[in-house]
């Protein structure tokens, strides 16, 4: 079996975010640099360093095996040079491969944000700009993070995706790095690592710039996916908590009044440093002049917002009067997509602005203007297995079609055992039963108690 039908079969997707199924990125046409991204983007999330620490033998061959299957001409690991200790672990795996594997590097990089971004990332590595609205496969690249990649060893060795790793910090007693079975509860990662710290808090589903915001309520009934990187509390009256709670007309109001265009989001946008056309201070200004987004969807400058990677920069870190433009381009880009309107990808080359050097944003002070900077150095070093004795497996847990079911109600499942398919033709990832069990409903997800004696 080859690498790729491996990962078909293990169901890995991206652990870092969208979740795109990996056997199909990997499997696109003419992939010349295989790129694997242990920057860690986003502030106070470990993940990914721990593995690159602990399991680096792992990814380093995963990534060799992989790059020389599918024909790449180099294969690289891009992280921060302030990983010490990662950077000592991964060059001693790549010293370790065997002769007439595809040579592996690492391309260090200072601590900015978003340097995980992935289309930044293929520029700090291959020196080339993804087109806007483009892929890195235009460049002839392909991007994969490091718990993506040793989710791929494990399929390589015959084990399908069914742990998840995770960092669970902020407002918590015993902020580390969990294993768990994909579809363990939140209520049960937080109560592993010593429960929260304060009263009333939110959890936010990834990190402090990009993560979704949940209240308590839903927290207690949200769980582990594969696209889960980290479980952050945070206190009710926090920063990020005070800004979700602006409801979208009033969010849509405040920008068409207190906006001053003073182009700061547009200047440090990392999609416009690269030379992106996306310029956010022009479409709120759009919003100043009619509020009704559905009558701007014509407009050049709005349809640019469809080029915006959601990192929060503007939001989080540039605008001096407190306003989110990331919200309005996200709700723009829903608009947009809802009414068929494609942004055009672009043609040719780009290249990044002379001052996007000057204007990289250090993480640190990233995570100070979010508000989250007593939880910026917190020791991840300790990692700890967890396993639940009930799981909830949602079918659709990557981009693309919902996985159907090949299991019902009262079944005995083992662990490991397929019960969800990627539908034929479509496409999308299988699923597994991290836990054995019973299953107890196949309704929109697959649930599965442990079998008692």
């Amino acid at each position: 079996m080859s690498i790729i039908d491996a990962i078909f079969q293990a169901g890995v997707v991206g652990c870092g975010g969208a979740g795109f199924p990996t056997h199909q990125k990997l499997s696109g046409q003419g992939i010349r640099h295989l790129i694997i991204n242990g920057a860690e983007c986003e502030p106070l999330l470990g993940t990914d360093r721990w593995l690159m620490r602990n399991r680096p033998g792992d990814i380093v061959a995963a990534a060799a095996a992989v790059a020389k299957e599918i024909g790449a001409e180099d294969c690289t690991i891009g992280l921060k040079k302030a990983y010490t200790r990662e950077i000592v672990a991964l060059e001693t795996a790549i010293r370790k491969l065997p002769k007439g594997s595809v040579p592996v590097r690492l391309h260090t990089m200072e601590s900015f944000y978003p340097a995980g971004d992935e289309q930044v990332l293929v520029y700090e590595v291959t020196g080339r700009v993804v087109p806007p609205a483009g892929i890195p496969l235009d460049v002839g690249a392909a991007v994969s993070n490091a718990a993506t990649m040793a989710a791929v060893f494990d399929a390589m060795e015959g084990r399908p995706f069914i742990r998840k790793y995770l960092t669970v910090t902020g407002a918590v007693k015993e902020p580390k790095i969990l294993c768990v079975p994909v579809g363990t509860s939140y209520t049960d990662c937080i109560r592993q690592a010593g429960g929260a710290a304060v009263e009333n808090w939110i959890a936010v589903n990834g990190g402090p710039m990009m993560g979704k915001v949940l209240s308590m309520e839903e927290a207690g009934a949200a769980v582990v996916t594969k696209t889960t990187s980290g479980i952050l509390i945070l206190p009710e009256e926090s920063a990020i908590a005070q800004a979700n709670r602006v409801s979208l007309e009033h969010m849509k109001n405040r920008a068409a009044a207190s906006c001053i265009q003073c182009s700061y989001c547009t200047e440090l946008c990392p999609r416009h440093l690269l030379g992106h056309p996306l310029e956010p201070h022009k479409i709120m200004r759009k919003m100043a002049i009619s509020p009704d987004i559905t009558q701007l969807l014509d407009d050049p400058d709005v349809r640019k917002a469809a080029l915006c990677c959601q990192c929060g920069v503007c939001e989080s870190y540039a605008c001096p009067m407190g306003l989110q433009p990331r919200r309005v381009n996200a709700l723009l880009k829903d608009t947009l997509g809802k009414a068929g309107i494609r942004y055009p990808k672009g043609e040719g080359e780009y290249a990044p602005l002379p001052a996007r050097r000057s204007r990289k944003i250090p993480t640190q002070r990233a995570a100070a203007r979010a508000g989250v900077l007593e939880y910026y150095h917190t020791d991840l070093d300790r990692m700890e297995e967890y396993r639940p004795d009930a799981v909830i497996l949602p079918l659709n847990q990557q981009i693309g079609a919902p996985c159907q079911p090949v299991v019902r109600e009262g079944d005995q499942v083992a662990e490991g055992q397929l019960v969800a398919k990627c539908p034929d033709g479509k496409l999308g990832a299988n699923l597994h039963a991290s836990i054995a069990g019973t299953v107890v409903w196949t309704e929109g997800a697959i649930a599965i108690q442990e079998r008692r004696s």
